[in-house]
């Protein structure tokens, strides 16, 4: 971890990924599943990294190398991303040791790069909130300040994580242009 503050990251890899057909946790992409990538991105810049899996959790840790994370269970995924923001949220209250911010990391964005989260992450501090653009487009991970972790938890509901609590705040925009390619994986390719 490059940052001198403490930076966590969020892996939500929990959906049943209707849309998709299956978890996506378990898609392969370029030889390696989805999870494992978001992981290995995520193991570069920040610790601790927690993993939170839902559908078919059990499949995801048997099948994937998630070593340098911790994995945590979200019982409530079907609920949508928001249970899963809230457990991963939780799990970091109660991590030892101090945690400034926490980056949270969408499974379904293979173009996710280090460069990205080393760029978010010396925003990090108790009080951040901060998003990266990409040619001017807000998109992830967005970076969540301690001091802000039970107001985003309050108000994560369905299929929304963070959004309603950023948008009644102010949060700092971080020029990512070109250090990541922020394209989800929403449907299988043709």
């Amino acid at each position: 971890m490059s940052s001198d503050r403490p930076v966590a990251a969020l892996v939500l890899a929990a959906g049943g990924g209707r849309r998709y057909g299956m978890p996506k946790a378990l898609v392969e992409y370029e030889g390696s599943l989805l999870v494992e990538r978001a992981v290995r991105t995520a193991t570069a810049v920040c610790d601790p990294v927690l993993v939170v899996l839902g559908a078919r959790a059990v499949d995801v840790w048997r099948a994937a190398d998630l070593g340098g994370a911790t994995v945590l269970a979200n019982r409530d995924w079907e609920s949508g991303m928001g249970s899963s923001l809230r457990a991963g949220l939780e799990g970091l209250r109660g991590w030892p040791g101090r945690i400034d911010a926490a980056l949270v990391l969408l499974v379904d964005m293979p173009g996710m790069t280090p460069a990205a989260l080393e760029r978010m992450a010396g925003h990090a501090a108790p009080d951040a909130l901060a998003v990266p653009t990409y040619n001017g487009v807000r998109g992830h991970p967005v970076l969540l300040g301690r001091d802000h972790w039970a107001g985003v938890a309050d108000t994560a509901t369905g299929d929304e994580g963070a959004r309603r609590y950023l948008a009644t705040h102010p949060v700092t925009e971080v020029d990512c242009t070109g250090l990541a390619d922020p394209t989800d994986l929403d449907v299988p390719p043709p």
